[in-house]
C-alpha cells in the first residue's frame, strides 16, 4: 500500500520547503508520489496499480499518494493542473513529472527508464 502524504510528512521524508529554497529530495531510495483526488474517475483506475508497485517494489521505490483537495499547497508547489499526476523522484537528480491514468506496464518501464530498477520478476510479484 502506497503511504499517503500530509504537508507534515511531505516535510520529513520528501523535501522542507519552510526551511530550504531549492528542491533536494531527502529520500535514500527514490520515489513516486501520485497526486489524486477521491472524485477524480481515472485516478481511481490509477490508485490499486500505484499500490499495487508499492508493494513490488518495497525496499527499491518508496510510493505515496498526496490528496490534492486535503493538501492543496503541495499540488500548488508542484503545479499540479490536471490529475492523476505522478511525480518521480529519482535521488540526486531533477524530479520529473507524467501525467494521465497509465497501465502498470508503462508505470514499470518509467520505474525502469528514470530510476534504472527493473520491475520485479514474477517469482517475486508471489
Amino acid at each position: 500500500m502506497a503511504e499517503h502524504l500530509t504537508e507534515e510528512t511531505f516535510k520529513e521524508k520528501i523535501f522542507d520547503f519552510t526551511a530550504e529554497k531549492e528542491f533536494k529530495f531527502k529520500g535514500t531510495i527514490p520515489a513516486i508520489i501520485d497526486f489524486y483526488a477521491s472524485w477524480c474517475g481515472p485516478c481511481k483506475t490509477v490508485g490499486p496499480i500505484i499500490d499495487e508497485l508499492a508493494t513490488e517494489y518495497a525496499g527499491k521505490v518508496d510510493i505515496y499518494k498526496i490528496d490534492t483537495e486535503k493538501e492543496q499547497t503541495l499540488a500548488s508547489m508542484f503545479g499540479i493542473r490536471s490529475i492523476p499526476s505522478i511525480l518521480f523522484l529519482p535521488v540526486g537528480e531533477e524530479p520529473k513529472m507524467a501525467q494521465g491514468a497509465m497501465p502498470k506496464n508503462q508505470l514499470e518501464a518509467l520505474i525502469k527508464d528514470i530510476f534504472k530498477i527493473d520491475p520485479p520478476a514474477e517469482a517475486e510479484k508471489k
